[in-house]
């Protein structure tokens, strides 16, 4: 039998839940405009049905979904290269979703170590939504075939778990290769930034403390005060990546410097090796302003005209809706579904 041959093709998804932070951008969307350059074709989403497996207020999530497709143009995702659209005008997510939820297993499930973590010693009352979010990720990428899965490492599990539904259902029904298996790309300095206040901790919009991260929406004053007032320690920076050990604030810093800067880590310690934070701080902090500023002015202009953000939002609705129909269709006879149109 011939192996299927997959288009190579790039699937990933932000949740429209809040500010993006200097740790989404350096993570996420900048590597996805980056992929935009390469040989496959490039699909970004707005994932606003995971954004509901918790509450949202729904004039809120309207104004996210639309500032967060606002980002990505403002970061330089060009809809004329690359698929940008929200979850919800896509139907065929949620068809698919419902397939997987009757593939994976429930082991599977219990294994995922972000459903404990934001279910914390209340899981009795979380929304099934939470519970069974990863099938619908699932469904995300394998909708579209996608055979690549720009993550950060936290997320690397639920591709490996998208890895084992496409496994079980060609097994199960005996099609080895009608879904690919889809790789998760990990890659950058900053594919993980921490808190600007606890080095241990991921970058995140949700923490109480809005001096923990940079907002894309920040602007140069506040960006300045949060680099300035960012927790370090009293040494001076190494001049070798050795003597970043158990020094989490530190590395966190320098990486985000060479992330920004396009230089790798040891590049910024063999210029900075020697400065004291209080003139290191400065010199990351212009770089942020001079990184941050023009798209956090470019998400204004292009809040002011939110119906040419949902006609782009459509636009890609359409063409992805294009991909993911006939996948779907086919993956309805697959499974033995009756279907007249």
């Amino acid at each position: 039998m011939t192996q299927a041959v997959h288009t190579r093709r790039i699937f990933s998804g932000v949740q429209p839940t809040g500010n993006l932070t200097l740790g989404n951008y350096l993570g996420a969307v900048k590597r996805f405009v980056e992929m935009q350059d390469q040989d496959w074709q490039t699909i970004y989403c707005v994932v606003d049905l995971h954004a509901i497996t918790v509450w949202q207020d729904p004039e809120q999530l309207r104004r996210a979904t639309r500032e967060l497709a606002a980002a990505f143009l403002a970061c330089g995702l060009d809809p004329a290269r690359s698929i940008l659209f929200n979850q919800s005008q896509v139907p065929q997510h949620a068809q698919l979703a419902w397939i997987f939820n009757c593939v994976a297993r429930l082991g599977w499930l219990n294994r995922m170590t972000q459903f404990k973590d934001k279910a914390g010693k209340d899981r009795e009352r979380v929304s099934t939504g939470l519970y069974v979010y990863p099938n619908l990720m699932a469904a995300d990428i394998l909708l579209y075939h996608a055979t690549h899965v720009p993550v950060g490492e936290d997320q690397k599990q639920h591709v490996e778990l998208t890895r084992d539904i496409a496994a079980k259902f060609n097994n199960d029904y005996g099609v080895p290769d009608f879904f690919p298996m889809p790789e998760p790309v990990i890659e950058g300095t900053a594919t993980r930034v921490m808190s600007l206040r606890d080095g241990t901790k991921k970058m995140s919009k949700s923490d109480p403390s809005d001096m923990s991260r940079i907002n894309l929406t920040d602007d140069a004053d506040a960006i300045s005060q949060k680099i300035r007032k960012a927790r370090t320690d009293p040494e001076p920076l190494p001049s070798e990546m050795d003597g970043l050990e158990g020094r989490a604030e530190a590395r966190n810093l320098v990486n985000i410097y060479a992330a920004l800067s396009g230089l790798s880590p040891e590049a910024v310690l063999a210029e900075h090796g020697g400065k004291a934070f209080s003139e290191f701080k400065p010199a990351l902090a212009d770089l942020t302003v001079a990184s941050i500023s023009p798209i956090s002015a470019k998400m204004r202009e292009l809040m002011g005209d939110v119906a040419e953000i949902d006609r782009i939002l459509g636009r890609g609705a359409d063409q992805a809706a294009e991909i993911a129909e006939p996948i779907l269709a086919k993956t309805y006879e697959i499974v033995g579904m009756v279907r007249s149109r």
